[in-house]
């Protein structure tokens, strides 16, 4: 599907390490270039006629987010990525809200950007952290989640999509159940807001944070959604030019309005400016096509390799383009490595999930993640090459 509109596939190769970064559309690369040749300049500071056309291409970009998944334009901040937008919300709004005590819910399914900066936030202000169980196929249930929440409970912070089993969260529920209890739901949405319909307003979300090129957009750009109520009541982690309407020499200083308090100095204008042209992208093949894809690729591949021997998969039941697996008595990065000699990119490793280990008793595994550019073809290459792996040493070695 639109394998055409990606240069990187007319090479003979088989991508499916999506869940990392995507591949780039040429409308994509164009705006960028575009920016870049024919109108740069920063945003909000010059009067000439490029600055004019790139201003208008770059405030823009806040209303196509807010289309896409359904918040308001002032809700949406541009940042370097989910990472950046996590941390703005365990340092920037938590740190001051929470206090000692609090019990934050998390699981050991998360990356490593919605768990490490709640740890340094527990060790900083003495909050708790409570890791709610995965069921017996390593997905997180809203019952589990209802068992482990007691009157201290004041965040539930989870990933939509997990990047390792890629099991989908009924976010619509716990943001309801979060919504109910006067608990606040952090939506990690780095592998879902690519795949998949979200919705921000709708499912209870307090904070949604996605990046950019994981959804065909350039490197260095993301998002952080937040309620506008929360965020006037957030305090920036950067302060400089830009996010000031004035400072003087007795200290009195005065922010500007939400969201460009958030973002100090030059953004990424050109990372930005692909970002929305991205999304008009991916609107336009439509999200719930995307997903009924992926899925369709899932099921032919987990059909494939049921008649390989020594193939041990992690995630069957998981409703998302993700499969984990191992060939058994192979170290993971070898099998990547191996795969790489028929051209297939995949990833190997413990995927920024390190905690992960404890629920399925595995530390590194390889990774397929799918995209709407993925085909049968591509399955079926992977398939003959994982039926050829008893050589797979001979190629290593």
């Amino acid at each position: 599907m639109h394998r055409e509109d990606f240069p990187m596939l007319k090479k003979d190769i088989i991508y499916f390490d999506n869940g990392a970064t995507t591949l780039k559309p040429q409308c994509v690369i164009d705006s960028v270039v575009e920016y870049m040749t024919n109108h740069t300049s920063n945003i909000h500071r010059g009067d000439y006629d490029a600055a004019v056309i790139t201003n208008k291409l770059y405030d823009n970009v806040r209303n196509i987010v807010s289309s896409f998944v359904n918040c308001d334009s002032r809700e949406v901040i541009y940042t370097s990525g989910a990472t950046q937008s996590l941390n703005m919300v365990v340092f920037g709004y938590m740190k001051k809200h929470l206090k000692k005590g609090d019990e934050v819910l998390l699981n050991k399914a998360e990356h490593a950007s919605n768990i490490l900066p709640w740890i340094i936030l527990s060790k900083q202000i003495g909050i708790v952290i409570k890791y709610v169980p995965l069921d017996n196929n390593y997905e997180l249930t809203l019952e589990n989640i209802k068992r482990c929440v007691t009157f201290k409970t004041k965040v539930i912070s989870l990933a939509q999509i997990t990047n390792v089993i890629g099991d989908v969260r009924d976010v619509y529920n716990i943001g309801k159940f979060c919504h109910e209890n006067n608990i606040l739901f952090n939506v990690d949405g780095a592998q879902s807001v690519p795949h998949m319909r979200v919705d921000f307003k709708n499912c209870y979300m307090d904070f949604l944070s996605f990046s950019g090129h994981k959804m065909c957009g350039p490197t260095g750009v993301g998002i952080l959604v937040g309620r506008y109520e929360l965020l006037e009541d957030m305090d920036p982690l950067c302060y400089g030019g830009g996010m000031n309407s004035y400072f003087e020499e007795n200290g009195d200083y005065e922010l500007k309005s939400i969201p460009t308090r958030f973002e100090a100095g030059t953004t990424p204008i050109a990372q930005v400016i692909g970002l929305g042209e991205a999304i008009k992208y991916l609107m336009k093949i439509g999200m719930d096509n995307i997903h009924e894809h992926e899925m369709k690729l899932k099921q032919y591949l987990l059909d494939k390799v049921k008649d390989i021997p020594n193939i041990i998969v992690y995630n069957t039941s998981s409703n998302s383009g993700i499969f984990a697996f191992n060939i058994d008595g192979v170290f993971a990065q070898d099998t990547s490595i191996y795969l790489n000699s028929y051209n297939i990119y995949v990833r190997a490793g413990n995927h920024c999930a390190k905690e992960l280990k404890d629920e399925i008793n595995i530390k590194n595994t390889v990774r397929v993640s799918m995209y709407f550019y993925n085909n049968y073809n591509d399955v079926d290459r992977l398939v003959d090459a994982l039926r050829n792996s008893k050589d797979i040493f001979k190629i290593v070695l």
